[in-house]
């Protein structure tokens, strides 16, 4: 592609989709200058960047397609009058294959870093950088945008978005999501999920701390490091359920010279609650306290005020729900591990919806 045309910039992420019963690989490409007038430059000098290009290849016979996304890009249409028969109008790509298009993550990765600062409109907050934010980090690593598949509060139905949370300067509790939508009339449309300032909500790297300073995980994957093994801690999954957020993280074993690592635990957190059992429908039957069961202390909502009230403690769930939430964890991981994600998607979906009807009914 960029022998093509090595006047564009192309993101890192191609991907291989199905339409019509053959593989094609997707990838996006961005028209760049750093010459915009009054514009904040980002890295390489870059102060205009459009994802203004699309571009299709079989995977079968190496045809290449380039498709014109932003019609009223500038240096796209100028691009397109100089190669009149490289860069196609986006109307003329094949339904099944617009029905794949995403966000590309580059863009979007510029985008959260620069409103990180500018989503401030208070002049003097502005100047002072009072409230500003920055992406949080996990074992010493930033995260990255994800993509995934959700119902966004507001809507009816679950789509495919790409999201990634902020934190405040210096800080480790949220302020806010920022979302990038994908599906239909709403491909580019992005929006942001603050939290309320006079709120604490635990962020991802706080999760993780408590994680490995719990006095019953802790010492449990200090042993496995000392017997040969090696102790993987896997993605951190944040759910949101009403207005709270649930966090799951998977934890691997794997041997000494293995190459294979093996599920030997999941770590739940909801509420101010933090639980290790061996499956998820065990952990979450100790968090929503299924009779039957050794009950984990009463737990805290996760939003707390400043003031440190706390919610009330949760009642009985449902242990045929917890076995459900299960199941789609453990096909979601499956997706996961074999780069399914759009099944990987629909899993983590359907494990919320499930996880939802078990808070509602443990507060019955």
């Amino acid at each position: 592609m960029a022998t093509i045309a090595p006047f564009l910039r192309y993101d890192a992420d191609p991907y291989l989709v199905i339409a019509d019963g053959r593989l094609y690989w997707m990838r996006d490409a961005y028209t760049v200058s750093g010459n915009y007038p009054y514009s904040t430059p980002v890295g390489n000098g870059i102060n205009y960047i459009r994802n203004s290009v699309k571009i299709v290849i079989d995977a079968y016979n190496g045809d290449t397609i380039f498709y014109l996304a932003e019609p009223d890009d500038p240096l796209g249409v100028t691009l397109g009058k100089i190669f009149p028969d490289l860069l196609q109008p986006l109307d003329e790509m094949p339904e099944a294959l617009r029905s794949h298009i995403r966000y590309p993550e580059g863009i979007f990765s510029l985008q959260t870093s620069m409103y990180s600062t500018f989503h401030m409109t208070n002049p003097s907050v502005f100047y002072n950088r009072e409230d500003q934010w920055e992406v949080p980090v996990i074992d010493n690593e930033q995260m990255e945008p994800y993509y995934t598949i959700m119902r966004l509060p507001g809507e009816e139905r679950a789509e495919f978005i790409q999201m990634l949370p902020f934190t405040p300067r210096g800080r480790n509790n949220l302020a806010a999501w920022m979302v990038a939508r994908s599906d239909g009339e709403n491909y580019g449309k992005m929006l942001v999920f603050q939290f309320p300032k006079q709120k604490l909500v635990f962020g991802p790297s706080q999760i993780v701390a408590r994680i490995n300073q719990d006095q019953e995980i802790s010492p449990q994957i200090t042993l496995w490091n000392q017997q040969g093994s090696e102790v993987i801690q896997g993605t951190l999954l944040v759910i949101p359920i009403e207005e709270a957020l649930l966090y799951i993280r998977p934890l691997y074993l794997r041997a000494s010279g293995g190459r294979i690592p093996e599920l030997t635990r999941v770590v739940v957190a909801y509420q101010n609650q933090i639980v290790m059992e061996e499956t998820l429908d065990a952990a979450l039957a100790r968090l929503f306290g299924e009779p039957g069961l050794p009950a984990a202390a009463p737990p805290t909502t996760l939003v707390a005020d400043v003031s440190g009230s706390t919610a009330a403690p949760a009642a009985p769930g449902n242990g045929s729900l917890a076995s459900q939430a299960q199941d789609h964890y453990t096909r979601a991981i499956r997706a996961q591990r074999s780069g399914d994600w759009a099944l990987y998607g629909r899993e983590l979906e359907q494990l919320g919806e499930v996880l939802e009807e078990l808070q509602a009914e443990s507060e019955n």
